[in-house]
């Protein structure tokens, strides 16, 4: 319904009309098929049954083949767009007749799904033995078969016969001999007098293994026992760590495997020696030999605890003697310049305070130092260095005697030096009143000879000063200005 036209001159003002509602055109047939029927006040169709009157059109005829294929079969029931029928009173209804649709039933135990028939088991009778006496004497097997029977055996065993008596031939004899023996061993080894075995077995219960540790940080090396007291010879580098820092406890290890506490009784830095005692009875003593009676090429045994082995023995020979080799840093207090025996018996780190004993057994040096090649290559090459047994000797009796040791000093620092044709120590600084100074020595001059030894450098002059007495007056070669001089030094005990 289109509402009346507002006033135009509302407010005074003029105003549109609304605008009329637009209505689409509807179909007749489609008014006629979904429109409300005729008669039908409303949406809803009233309570009771269905007016009489004829059926609701349902639009164009549906064509015969869709009605054929999807309608309805030729005297079927009521179709879906029959009236509802009246509900049923309360009177004239009846529980349902299936239980699991009826949520008030009460539970109860049903059939199964599915009865199957139970299978019947039938018992078989026990299966009856066949003995050899009922085929025998039975007859329940033909004389025939039984002939067969025993021929097809005797042609087996025969085959498997063959074959056994060929595998034994060609396969090896079995690796068990019951009637087998060891033979007898020969007589013990007859090792001549100054054997390795002889000598190592003389003298290794006289070599130490000495430790030295402070915390869980610690080192080895090894000592000579030098008097029955317990007295023991090493290097002054093997112990110095112990001198010089109270915390750091010395244990002295013996062949047997017992382990004393050491104390030290005297060290010298400028010889790296060191002398120590244990407090042990009845240790076996090392002979002491005569370094100067060495010769190149006379066989040596070295004897200590290389990488902490204790009682390792190798074996070499003098490659050269008096090889002056300095001795210094390593965190140690030594500064050392040794008149070394050279040998070419592998000495390794630990070998440092042992023994280089000769053929006979007797020391003649304390293994010292080692040559490397630097780097990583830390081992032995074939290059072992040992201080003289008559020098150690002297030095470890001033040490147990006085716990010191004096020096010879010339006076003088220098350095190696050569001008093509000649090698000396070049003096570069002379000390005031000493030695040198007062026999007239300068800065420049090179020092070629002191006493009978020959100096190449300046590790020459040191130990060709060190092996004189202080106070003793020596005869100094040298050389100044292109001229060579001769001037007579009286030593200085430094």
């Amino acid at each position: 319904m289109t509402p009346p036209p507002a006033d135009p001159t509302a407010n005074g003002r003029p105003t549109l009309a609304p605008r009329p509602l637009w209505r689409p055109i509807v179909d007749p047939a489609q008014s006629a098929a979904f429109g409300r029927p005729a008669g039908v006040p409303s949406s809803f169709h009233p309570l009771g049954s269905r007016p009489p009157g004829p059926a609701l059109p349902t639009g164009p005829a549906v064509p015969e083949m869709l009605a054929d294929a999807f309608g309805r079969p030729a005297g079927g029931g009521p179709t879906l767009g029959r009236a509802p029928e009246d509900p049923p009173t309360v009177e004239s209804a009846r529980p349902p007749s299936d239980p699991w649709r009826d949520p008030e039933a009460s539970v109860r135990l049903g059939e199964p799904a599915l009865t199957r028939p139970r299978p019947e088991i039938v018992e078989q009778p026990p299966v009856e033995r066949f003995t050899l006496r009922q085929a025998l004497f039975d007859r329940r097997i033909r004389p025939g078969g039984l002939v067969l029977l025993l021929v097809a055996a005797l042609v087996i065993g025969g085959v498997g016969a063959a074959i056994g008596v060929w595998a034994g031939g060609r396969l090896p004899a079995l690796s068990t001999d019951p009637t087998f023996q060891i033979a007898g061993s020969s007589a013990a080894v007859d090792r001549a007098p100054g054997s390795v075995a002889q000598v190592a077995a003389k003298v290794t219960p006289a070599v130490v293994s000495i430790e030295v540790r402070e915390g869980d940080t610690g080192d080895t090396g090894s000592g000579v026992v030098i008097d029955g007291k317990g007295y023991i010879l090493t290097n002054n580098h093997v112990i110095s760590l112990a001198a010089t820092d109270k915390a750091a406890q010395l244990t002295v290890v013996y062949s047997t495997g017992q382990r004393v506490p050491g104390t030290i009784v005297g060290r010298d830095p400028e010889s790296d020696l060191a002398v120590i005692k244990a407090n042990v009875s009845g240790a076996t003593v090392a002979t002491l030999g005569d370094s100067s009676k060495v010769l190149v090429g006379d066989s040596v045994i070295a004897i200590g605890s290389p990488l902490g082995l204790s009682g390792t023995v190798t074996t070499g020979i003098v490659s050269a003697l008096d090889r002056p080799v300095r001795l210094s840093g390593g965190g140690t207090d030594t500064n050392a310049v040794i008149d070394a025996v050279q040998t070419d018996a592998s000495i390794n780190p630990g070998n440092s305070g042992g023994a280089l004993v000769d053929s006979t057994g007797a020391v003649i040096g304390i293994n010292s130092a080692i040559r490397t090649l630097g780097g990583d290559s830390s081992g032995s090459i074939g290059l072992g260095f040992a201080i003289p047994i008559n020098y150690a000797k002297s030095v470890a009796q001033e040490l147990i005697r006085t716990g010191k040791v004096v020096h010879s000093t010339i006076g003088v620092n220098a350095k190696s030096a050569t001008d093509g044709a000649t090698d000396g120590a070049q003096v570069q600084n002379v000390v005031d009143g000493g030695p040198a100074a007062k026999a007239g020595i300068e800065e420049g001059d090179v020092i070629t000879k002191v006493g009978a030894r020959a100096v190449g450098s300046a590790d020459d002059l040191v130990v060709a000063v060190q092996a004189h007495e202080p106070g003793q007056s020596v005869p100094v070669v040298l050389t100044r200005g292109g001229k060579t001089l001769t001037v007579q030094v009286v030593l200085a005990a430094e």
